[in-house]
């Protein structure tokens, strides 16, 4: 076996190790300035790269923001964004692991390339507190993560209760080739925008978060069968009425205004010991 063969042979090894952190780092200049752009950074910015990886997005965001805080975890990493940023006094290296770390206390912005096998307990640390500091985010993950956060259909309680507060949208696919390692499936971008006006006051997030965990325990459900338990049938029949839905549809496909609408009127009209309960290992995150 010839020198050359050998060299061919340890090269793709190398490519196939195992990704067990799930941080692809983005290459393509264009796709990162692309990203930065939709973030709409300003002076006034505090911004956080989750995952900050060698800098990539960082770099671009130190030209632009007040101050970047870059968290990683990987050491090889930090090492290099300390050196790499060593003269840049608006950015901040933080070693520690993403869902360790103490959200800003001041309002603050995420544009961030996150780790798929973390996207859902990152999105979470964002936004289950939706009194948090937290403001918007332009945030790249794997496609159907993207996908599922952004869907009509939700079969997930803590989705429809993030979209009260935030405005969650699907912005575009990005191809896994953009990516090192690339990973076995493609990215997407989606962008995250803090409601003006919740549709929820902050106030009922705990009773809110308990009505979707009891109606979305099987998202297939009819309304009729879905809502049982806390709304009495006439209850149920004037609901569909108000709501101007005529067929058994699935309460996965319920429109966030008719989240809002039934729990304004659970509010107003069940009481209050007919209300669902949040369970207490769910409680722990608010």
């Amino acid at each position: 076996m010839t020198q050359k063969k050998i060299k061919r042979m340890r090269k793709n090894s190398r490519r196939k190790l195992p990704n067990f952190s799930g941080q692809h780092l983005m290459h393509n200049k264009r796709q990162i300035h692309e990203i930065v752009g939709h973030a709409k950074i300003s002076l006034d910015d505090l911004v956080l790269d989750l995952g900050a990886g060698k800098g990539a997005l960082t770099s671009v965001m130190s030209k632009k923001a007040k101050k970047v805080i870059a968290v990683e975890y990987d050491g090889k990493f930090v090492n290099i964004l300390e050196q790499k940023f060593i003269h840049n006094p608006n950015v901040k290296v933080v070693h520690q692991d993403i869902l360790k770390i103490h959200l800003p206390k001041e309002p603050f912005i995420v544009v961030s390339n996150i780790p798929y096998s973390i996207t859902t307990p990152i999105m979470k640390m964002l936004l289950n507190r939706p009194t948090s500091n937290f403001q918007r985010g332009i945030i790249v993950m794997e496609k159907g993560a993207a996908k599922r956060f952004t869907s009509n259909f939700v079969k997930d309680s803590y989705v429809i209760a993030w979209r009260m507060w935030f405005d969650i949208r699907y912005v575009k696919g990005i191809s896994r080739k953009n990516f090192t390692p690339m990973p076995s499936v493609d990215s997407a971008m989606i962008t995250i925008n803090r409601k003006v006006k919740p549709m929820v006051a902050f106030k009922d997030y705990r009773n809110f978060c308990g009505l979707a965990d009891y109606v979305l325990k099987n998202p297939q459900l009819s309304i009729d069968s879905a809502l049982r338990g806390v709304f009495t049938p006439p209850q149920i029949k004037q609901l569909k009425r108000n709501l101007r839905i005529k067929n058994a549809i699935s309460v996965a496909t319920l429109t966030e205004q008719q989240w809002c609408f039934i729990f304004e009127t659970m509010v107003k009209h069940v009481p209050k010991f007919r209300w669902p309960k949040i369970n207490k290992a769910k409680s722990n995150h608010f």
